[in-house]
């Protein structure tokens, strides 16, 4: 709003009212609260203290819910940063929900058996990696860089296993004092799916899949930066495609039935890998698709994504 120039008023009680006068007895203008869009224009007439108050009350109830409000969601949670040896990432917060994990109906007949039945899956919140994890990450931690595709640190970290997995996080998590881990089955398909975002997509924000992974008809056969695809709903990149991620859970058939933070299978000789990889086709990059290796598999399409 451009500022007015009125001149200085004159303001004496009469009748038990307020009289506010220019000093030549003009009208001028009282612009009412900064952010207000009126402009109120004040004569001889007096002005009605017990609407003013009334006005100034209705105000102060108003200033009071906006800043409850903006405190109530101060205190949400966020994603967050972490550095290790110079080396950042960031972890983002996936509000808990209830889903229907595996075959959906936008699987259509890609759908595989190991995906089925559907079934509803209650999850706590969580937080998990906005990217997989790097060589540039790896290298941080383990000091070394076990990757068959270097060249550029941003890459996401291959040629690990499972067991290799578990190592990397107990290193991590004696730096930085956290305790990082690999996210559950059911974790991983919550988050690629979108969350309590979702869009109902096919892959891991998108039913294009060209927009959001890096696979057979697109790759070079090769990885890429972590990144250069588009996000899905929760801002969560390469979900689909780039390297297979490694689950915390033991293969095992799905139920029927529904289930609340399922840890997976209590035994098996594989463990869950997902999200297909680089030298896949579309089919094997579906949020629903299941993959499974065992523990001591190195491939140069098997990667990890952190959760906590």
């Amino acid at each position: 709003m451009l500022p007015l120039r009125v001149q200085k008023p004159v303001c004496m009680m009469e009748d038990g009212g307020l009289n506010c006068l220019s000093k030549k007895n003009e009208i001028f203008f009282l612009p009412f609260l900064h952010y207000s869009l009126h402009l109120h224009i004040i004569t001889k007439k007096q002005i009605n203290m017990k609407r003013i108050l009334s006005l100034l009350t209705v105000l102060f109830i108003f200033v009071l819910a906006v800043n409850a409000q903006n405190d109530s969601q101060s205190l949400e949670p966020s994603n967050k940063t972490f550095t290790v040896n110079g080396v950042s990432f960031t972890m983002v917060y996936v509000e808990g929900g209830t889903f229907t994990m595996g075959a959906t109906s936008e699987q259509g007949s890609e759908a595989h058996d190991s995906e089925k039945p559907a079934h509803s899956v209650t999850l706590s919140s969580y937080m998990i990696g906005q990217t997989e994890v790097t060589q540039a990450l790896w290298q941080a931690v383990m000091g070394n860089n076990p990757s068959n595709f270097k060249g550029d640190s941003r890459r996401p970290v291959e040629k690990v296993s499972w067991k290799n997995c578990q190592k990397f996080l107990r290193k991590l998590n004696s730096i930085t004092g956290q305790n990082f881990r690999l996210p559950t089955e059911a974790e991983w398909e919550f988050a690629a799916r979108g969350g309590t975002k979702s869009l109902g997509y096919k892959y891991s924000g998108s039913n294009n899949i060209d927009d959001v992974a890096w696979y057979t008809y697109n790759s070079g056969r090769t990885t890429h930066p972590v990144g250069t695809k588009a996000a899905n709903e929760l801002g969560i990149y390469d979900m689909s495609g780039n390297v297979y991620e490694w689950c915390s859970d033991w293969y095992g058939s799905y139920s029927s039935s529904s289930q609340t933070n399922p840890q997976g299978s209590s035994s098996d000789s594989y463990r869950v890998l997902r999200g297909g990889g680089w030298c896949d086709d579309a089919r094997h990059c579906r949020v629903a698709l299941r993959g499974w290796s065992s523990p001591g598999s190195r491939g140069n399409d098997l990667g990890l994504r952190l959760s906590l």
